[in-house]
């Protein structure tokens, strides 16, 4: 690890929460008029997962930020218009097309590589590329099948050889149909001024560390290099000229840069009441959350169900500021139920039933169920807040 100048600035804990809330969008009015283009360009990246619940990942995150927005508006402004693209960020995720060119040291780095094992009969992959410039944007499924019993994932010829591409960079991901990738030349569907790999590998480090340090607001090595998943080194070699400022964090154990636009001024607004998907941006990174909340956070989806401790798809509460409790949502016809809920005390309820009602509606639910609250003294005050909010 290089060394790390001395610190401008120290800033308390609470501070640092502030500063890591405007950044993510939760502190302050939320800017309507940008809609979800603006959630997706001042968070750099949303992530991408099969799971749907009360909706995917991908819609939770807007509407976590900007309310009740509605569910085609979200589809429509990032698979539409060449605002964004899928790649390889934080984990699979939806992109801004203006960070296009800072990726262009990892497709590099992809068509280095050996290919995991996996190797095309001759002639699959510019059979793809030629089909798709001859019939235009198509589905794995229409370029000859996604599953032909291949061997990575079950996958076709056709399916290796098209994510190849979307890893090279020579084919985009430009819709989704029934959550299957739309794919198109990368030369018909991006604009041209983002389209070549003209960055150096310096240089895609450097503005990915200094967006990530925005997005962040305020953040360690560890968080900001994690953002879109670059190496420890990759940070060191640039963050020095990144214009991110080093500070130090009550409590926090390690050095940490902050965004100079997010010390300009002090973080004031209204805080946003809101569920949390466990892919968001805020909470993503199980330490950072730990350190900036107090909150222990995990999905337990991929975790065995007799050792589940809050449930498959527990969404974090955000009130306040705080993260204040947990809820594992599901959906019976228009009925959102509350499978388990945990609350940080009493003075989590209101805030609770204020957050599932509002999620209910903007799914369509015209009721709340709760199964199981793990505090059964707040159960009937809830019961009673809910009752209230939908009335």
């Amino acid at each position: 690890m290089t060394s790390v100048p001395p610190p401008a600035l120290e800033l308390s804990a609470d501070q640092a929460r502030r500063i890591a809330l405007r950044a993510q969008g939760f502190l302050g009015a939320p800017d309507r008029r940008s809609g979800v283009p603006g959630v997706l360009r001042h968070l750099g990246a949303v992530q991408l997962d099969t799971i749907s619940v009360l909706a995917r990942s991908h819609e939770l995150i807007p509407y976590a930020r900007l309310g009740a927005v509605g569910r085609r508006t979200v589809e429509e402004a990032y698979w539409s218009g060449g605002r964004a693209f899928e790649y390889w960020s934080h984990a699979a995720c939806v992109l801004p097309v203006e960070e296009w060119p800072h990726f262009a040291f990892r497709r590099r780095a992809y068509r280095a590589r050996p290919h995991w094992g996996h190797e095309l009969p001759d002639g699959a992959y510019g059979k793809v590329i030629e089909q798709l410039r001859a019939e235009g944007p198509l589905t794995a499924t229409e370029l000859g099948g996604a599953k032909n019993g291949g061997e990575w994932w079950d996958w076709s010829a056709s399916k290796v050889a098209v994510e190849r591409a979307l890893m090279y960079g020579e084919v985009v991901c430009t819709e989704r149909r029934g959550w299957k990738r739309v794919y198109d030349l990368a030369e018909r569907a991006l604009p041209d001024a983002v389209l070549h790999d003209n960055l150096d590998d310096a240089e895609c480090l450097l503005r990915l560390v200094a967006l990530a340090g925005q997005s962040l607001g305020v953040g360690t090595r560890a968080d900001i290099a994690d953002y879109h998943r670059l190496k420890a080194e990759q940070f060191d070699a640039v963050v020095a000229d990144s214009g991110l400022v080093p500070v130090t964090v009550q409590g926090w154990a390690k050095p940490a840069w902050a965004d100079p636009a997010a010390l300009a001024s002090e973080p004031r607004g209204r805080h946003r009441t809101t569920l949390l998907s466990p892919f968001d941006s805020l909470v993503w990174e199980r330490a950072r959350t730990e350190r900036i909340f107090g909150f222990t956070h995990r999905l337990e989806a991929y975790v065995p169900k007799q050792k589940r401790v809050h449930g498959y798809f527990a969404m974090p509460l955000l009130a306040g500021g705080k993260l204040l409790g947990r809820v594992d949502p599901a959906r019976e016809g228009t009925t959102l139920v509350a499978r388990q809920v945990s609350l940080a005390g009493r003075k989590a309820v209101a805030p609770m039933a204020e957050a599932l009602v509002e999620a209910a509606s903007w799914v369509g639910c015209t009721g709340v169920r709760l199964e199981r609250v793990d505090a059964p003294e707040l159960r009937g005050p809830l019961d009673q807040e809910i009752a209230r909010a939908l009335a």
